[in-house]
């Protein structure tokens, strides 16, 4: 798909919505309440414009990068990009294990690595550069590099076999540009994005706003969302862009992980206000600063364990409820009949309007 033809349609359906409720009303009056599950089968209908949602080939997509800023000493000590992408990649993670364990397909993007990686079955090499610039002293990426890497995620979701995209991101240095790009298209401070809670060290943040803080002033003037994702952002927020893009395009269902994940869908949100239609929002720790993130979007997480682990493994743990919200649509008997996928009202209704990227996104 390309930019300039992304089109993607706000998922609201009143005429839908009431059938869907009806629906899981008349269950609850045999069955029970299933509570939260209920609100999110819902909005898979309303994603998939059914009563009858049907989830298949689910993908975890870990888009990978280096950060230019990293050399500024934001990053705490701790394994390298190249390392945490061959911990995934050898089953030395415990997302590549859940992943398998719920039969849920891993692919790990490079999306701009700075150090070489050995070729692996499950890693798509799709390298804009060897990581991004500093941003205090230039642009992360160049615009055209930003364009580049929008493609590419909307190639990737393209590719897709299934409809559902777990998405995150990965790389040294990706919390503080999901931070600088979060608080510059929102009202959030730019302390509350970096502030992890209790563990981290006032001296820590204090480096971290430093180095953060240069940055903004020196990319004061960037407003429009792209130019802010190239000014600030890694490559891998940019792939993450064009993914949820094209995957909201297509009608189909988002599992938003992480700071990184997040500021990929702030950007993809000011350039198409609908996509945050298609996501539930998963989390793999319990750090402040995803409270606040999250908050952009007055969302909270789906499934809340207190860990403390790579990005996308809350995903894949969130992945049997949602798969279990739309089988209560669509797998529960109802009685001797099978029962309609559309309300017979639904068809007569007017078709929504969808929402065009082409006037942000080449």
């Amino acid at each position: 798909m390309s930019a300039s033809r992304s089109l993607v349609a706000p998922t609201s359906n009143p005429l839908l919505e009431r059938a869907l409720l009806d629906k899981l009303h008349k269950r609850s009056l045999t069955c029970g309440s299933f509570g939260e599950l209920e609100p999110l089968a819902v909005r898979l209908g309303l994603i998939q414009n059914t009563l009858k949602p049907r989830l298949r080939d689910p993908q975890v997509l870990l888009f990978a990068s280096d950060h230019g800023l990293a050399v500024d000493g934001i990053a705490e000590a701790g394994r390298s990009t190249r390392d945490q992408v061959l911990q995934v990649l050898h089953a030395r993670s415990p997302l590549t294990v859940f992943a398998r364990q719920q039969g849920i397909a891993l692919t790990v993007v490079d999306a701009g690595v700075a150090d070489p990686l050995p070729a692996h079955e499950l890693l798509l090499v799709r390298k804009i550069a060897h990581g991004t610039r500093n941003a205090r002293v230039h642009a992360a990426m160049s615009l055209e590099q930003a364009h580049a890497a929008i493609r590419a995620g909307m190639e990737i979701a393209e590719a897709m076999p299934g409809n559902v995209a777990l998405c995150a991101g990965l790389g040294v240095g990706a919390d503080v540009s999901a931070a600088l790009v979060l608080a510059r298209l929102s009202q959030v401070p730019l302390r509350h994005l970096l502030w992890a809670g209790p563990t981290m060290t006032e001296a820590t943040l204090a480096q971290l706003l430093l180095v953060a803080q240069s940055a903004q002033g020196r990319h004061r003037g960037v407003a429009e969302p792209v130019e802010v994702l190239a000014a600030f952002g890694g490559f891998e927020i940019a792939m993450l862009v064009g993914l949820m893009l094209a995957v909201a395009a297509k009608r189909q269902l988002l599992l938003v992980d992480g700071m990184a994940a997040c500021a990929a869908l702030r950007v993809a949100q000011r350039i198409a206000a609908p996509v945050t239609d298609y996501c539930v929002f998963c989390r793999s720790h319990g750090r402040q600063n995803l409270d606040h993130a999250l908050g952009v979007f007055h969302a909270s997480a789906l499934l809340e364990l207190g860990m403390d682990s790579i990005d996308g493994t809350g995903a894949t743990l969130a992945w049997p409820l949602v798969k279990s919200a739309a089988a209560l649509l669509t797998d529960v008997a109802e009685g001797d009949e099978p029962g309609p996928s559309r309300p017979a009202a639904l068809d007569a209704a007017p078709a929504a309007t969808p929402a065009t990227a082409g006037d942000s996104v080449r």
